[in-house]
């Protein structure tokens, strides 16, 4: 029997960078959750963004944010990992060397940016509706960072080959859908969040399912063995996952979902 459902967002619930959720998966939510079904929204996302998405049930679900790095339940915090701020000094000092690329330091409050692109500004600020603060040096101020990102409209497979040799060492780094490249301490991803979320209510993997469909839904598939990739999903997680569900577009998670009522 399923006793936890854990779904990306982007990608998979949504169209990248949207609100156009299906309302009806609020309905589909409660009525889970009076199976003892328990719904956790698992996204690189920041949670001022997923609140507001959710916000018809955010006191009923887990919400997993910015890649596992900082997972919160009614305010309360389960886990929080924060990255060595030297390390988000070298980081910063890096990115700021590439062309078009626009950076954000995530904490648990909001974002934090030196970008001056406005087109940035608007997908953050309508398309995710997340918190974001620009600043003139994002390395004036000792912040406790949870999780970096790049985003850069166009190319960021390039950024991604230049970025992610260079600190796989370091940092956990995942390509995040098409426009973002995310980073965050070792050992931290969805997967472990969810493994984190396992142990505390005493659940296994076969009484876990899951949604992803992007490289940074590799490790949360992995955790779960009704294990699902949607129809849009990249190849590497369509190989991954133990079933194929319907487009995010055609509302693939929400179908599968109904059938446990």
């Amino acid at each position: 029997m399923i006793k936890l459902i854990a779904s990306d967002i982007d990608g998979t619930l949504l169209p990248e960078g949207t609100t156009q959720i299906n309302p009806e998966i609020f309905e589909v939510i409660r009525k889970l959750k009076e199976k003892d079904i328990l719904f956790a929204a698992a996204s690189g996302r920041h949670y001022t963004s997923m609140s507001k998405l959710f916000e018809p049930v955010k006191n009923d679900i887990i919400f997993i944010t910015e890649n596992g790095a900082y997972v919160c339940c009614r305010g309360y915090d389960m886990l929080e990992q924060l990255i060595d701020w030297e390390t988000v000094c070298a980081w910063v000092k890096e990115v700021r060397k590439i062309p078009g690329a626009s950076f954000t330091l995530d904490t648990k409050e909001c974002f934090y940016t030196e970008s001056q692109d406005p087109e940035f500004f608007r997908l953050v600020r309508e398309g995710y509706r997340s918190e974001i603060v620009q600043v003139e040096d994002a390395l004036t101020v000792e912040r406790r960072v949870n999780k970096m990102a790049i985003y850069r409209k166009e190319n960021i497979k390039e950024v991604a080959d230049l970025m992610i040799p260079r600190w796989k060492d370091r940092l956990h780094c995942a390509v995040a859908g098409d426009i973002w490249v995310d980073f965050m301490n070792k050992g931290v991803n969805k997967g472990k969040a969810i493994k984190s979320i396992q142990e505390t209510l005493k659940i296994t993997p076969e009484e876990t399912m899951v949604f992803g469909d992007n490289h940074n839904d590799l490790e949360m598939i992995q955790s779960a063995v009704e294990s699902y990739a949607v129809g849009n999903a990249v190849d590497a997680v369509k190989q991954a996952a133990n079933h194929i569900a319907d487009t995010n577009v055609n509302d693939g998670v929400l179908k599968v979902m109904k059938t446990l009522l």
